[in-house]
């Protein structure tokens, strides 16, 4: 039985790790705020806590007057807050948001966790990829390390990220060209995906979506080969994939998502923001009716983001798995491990 975190002996070993995350904190705070950015503190509590299929909330419920009201939710990420501070007329922001996932527990999985999450108003989403690349440097540099560490894994935090491609990446891990499995206005086609993912040897279930299929070889195929020797980020995702992204200017079937990866772990994930109300709709009904079918739950739209679209200027946005990034430098095995107080079920 391991013995609790709160234990003076276990609080020793851990403890430099954590003065080493307040550092970096402190370091990337005054670098967005040298930057011109705002710190701004989304609330927890939010009417709908997003809307993607695999993204688990926990539900409360408000008392007023001896009355409950509607479910209330711990948000999964602050994102539909900040899109509304932008609406509201703020431009260079940025949180370092506490979220909570539930079904979520493992090596890098935390019901509880730090997401800095930050928006540029009227900047293309490649000034993100800029914004990451620097934002790890420093990171590691406040550190005082020279390699992100994931096991016997190792990536060069100074050296300049690679820069790859969805479409590159399918073709070049997996000998699969995705576009062929996308009509010219990004609907997917399932059919032609399993035969090529079958033929790169990825099991494909009979009631396997599109969407699993891309999982699936992302997770056997393309995310352990990538962010080996120095950071990679995936770009251009394929529509089906774009969450909150907007289409790509030129080509229908892709979006303008990217992710970072580091010694195989997902570090942070960027939208070209959407501001489609009607197409943002669409998707989130899409992804609850999967989520229902799935899961047998399903949450509400929040209404007033969709409203605040309309009045979002031209942004881009990335969330970075804070917590993630403190494992990678110092190497440390669990997510717990470099929490102060990690959830004492799980510690």
């Amino acid at each position: 039985m391991v013995e609790p975190w709160w234990m003076s002996f276990r609080h020793r070993d851990r403890r430099a790790g954590l003065l080493t995350r307040n550092r970096v904190k402190s370091a990337l705070r005054a670098h967005f705020e040298t930057e011109g950015f705002i710190e701004v503190e989304s609330a927890a509590l939010q009417v709908s806590p997003g809307n993607e299929t695999h993204l688990h909330a926990f539900a409360t419920n408000a008392v007023f007057l001896g009355e409950e009201t509607a479910p209330l939710y711990l948000h999964t990420s602050p994102e539909f807050a900040l899109k509304k501070m932008l609406a509201a007329g703020e431009r260079k922001i940025f949180d370092f948001a506490r979220v909570f996932r539930n079904r979520e527990a493992g090596r890098l999985h935390a019901s509880e966790f730090v997401m800095l999450e930050w928006y540029r108003a009227e900047e293309n989403y490649t000034t993100l990829m800029d914004d990451c690349a620097g934002l790890v440097r420093l990171a590691a540099e406040t550190a005082g390390v020279n390699s992100l560490r994931q096991g016997d894994r190792l990536a060069d935090p100074i050296a300049a990220p690679e820069r790859l491609s969805v479409v590159e990446a399918f073709a070049r891990y997996a000998g699969i060209d995705v576009l062929t499995t996308l009509t010219e206005a990004g609907l997917s086609i399932r059919e032609p995906f399993a035969r090529a993912a079958m033929g790169a040897g990825v099991r494909v279930a009979g009631d396997d979506t599109w969407s699993d299929i891309f999982s699936r070889v992302m997770a056997e195929r393309i995310e352990p080969r990538i962010g080996n020797d120095r950071v990679t980020i995936l770009y251009d995702y394929p529509l089906p994939e774009a969450a909150l992204a907007r289409r790509k200017p030129g080509d229908a079937r892709l979006a303008e998502r990217f992710e970072i990866f580091a010694c195989g772990v997902e570090l942070a994930n960027a939208f070209g923001e959407l501001r489609d109300a009607a197409e943002q709709r669409r998707r989130f009904e899409a992804d609850m009716a999967e989520k229902l079918r799935l899961y047998g739950e399903s949450y509400p739209i929040d209404e007033d983001f969709l409203a605040a679209l309309a009045l979002m200027p031209e942004a881009s946005g990335c969330a970075l798995g804070f917590d993630r990034l403190v494992m990678l430098l110092l190497g440390a095995s669990r997510i717990e491990d470099v929490q102060w107080t990690p959830a004492t079920q799980l510690a």
